[in-house]
């Protein structure tokens, strides 16, 4: 059952947060050229669905990054690793396909096809992989010491408002960090939907960006032990 709950949560993650970038992105949809804060607003509402949806199963971490930090700082079992990795991916791969379905009228439309490909996974708006790595790991890192904050038995939240003020941590990265590459903040995010991208048949959608395909994913993974270790130091966890 854990496993089915990452799976589903990650799925209904991307399912939400990708389709508002289609909504924005793709030639025709009603919501096109919406803008950065509809985009980021959806992210948020995205993270706080899947969370509510598996939280209260399996942890609701719908992220790899998240699942690595918690396993390397004691606080998840090293053996549900690999396990809660592949369900997140699985659950990434099939948002996106959905997506890709609910939208396949306007992505035949599309002739952009980096507009089509950021409906799958994250682009840098200047493509400077060292920055583009540290980026990610301060967003990252803000991701998991905030989630981890919020969380802390001080702050007495109620197990219905943790997933919303998760959200609200993700819109709240997305408006401050987002800018420099979109934000994976999460391996799943980008990997399962690039490999969709890959796989796809859709015109006009040009390369899946495997060149930079890395930075999405290890970058996270160092963020979120990163952001652990520093909440663990910080000694908020005892206050």
């Amino acid at each position: 059952m854990p496993l089915l709950a990452e799976f589903v949560g990650t799925f209904l993650l991307i399912l939400l947060g990708n389709g508002v970038v289609a909504n924005h992105s793709l030639t025709g949809s009603k919501g096109q050229n919406s803008g950065w804060i509809v985009i980021t607003a959806g992210w948020g509402v995205a993270v706080a669905v899947g969370v509510y949806a598996s939280g209260h199963i399996s942890g609701g971490h719908i992220n790899p990054a998240v699942t690595l930090a918690f396993a390397a700082t004691g606080l998840f079992s090293w053996a549900s690793v690999p396990g809660y990795i592949v369900a997140q991916l699985a659950g990434a791969f099939a948002g996106a396909l959905t997506v890709h379905l609910t939208y396949s009228g306007h992505y035949r439309k599309t002739e952009d096809p980096t507009a089509i490909l950021g409906t799958f996974a994250t682009i840098p708006a200047l493509r400077e992989p060292v920055r583009n790595f540290v980026t990610e790991v301060i967003g990252t890192a803000a991701l998991v010491f905030g989630v981890l904050a919020i969380l802390a038995p001080a702050n007495a939240v109620m197990p219905a408002q943790g997933p919303l003020l998760v959200g609200l941590l993700v819109f709240g990265i997305g408006m401050s960090l987002g800018g420099p590459t979109g934000y994976a903040i999460n391996p799943a995010r980008d990997l399962g939907p690039r490999i969709a991208h890959a796989l796809l048949r859709i015109p006009h959608k040009g390369g899946s960006d495997w060149g930079y395909a890395w930075i999405p994913v290890v970058a996270p993974l160092v963020g979120g032990v990163v952001g652990a270790a520093l909440f663990s130091l910080s000694g908020f966890s005892t206050a």
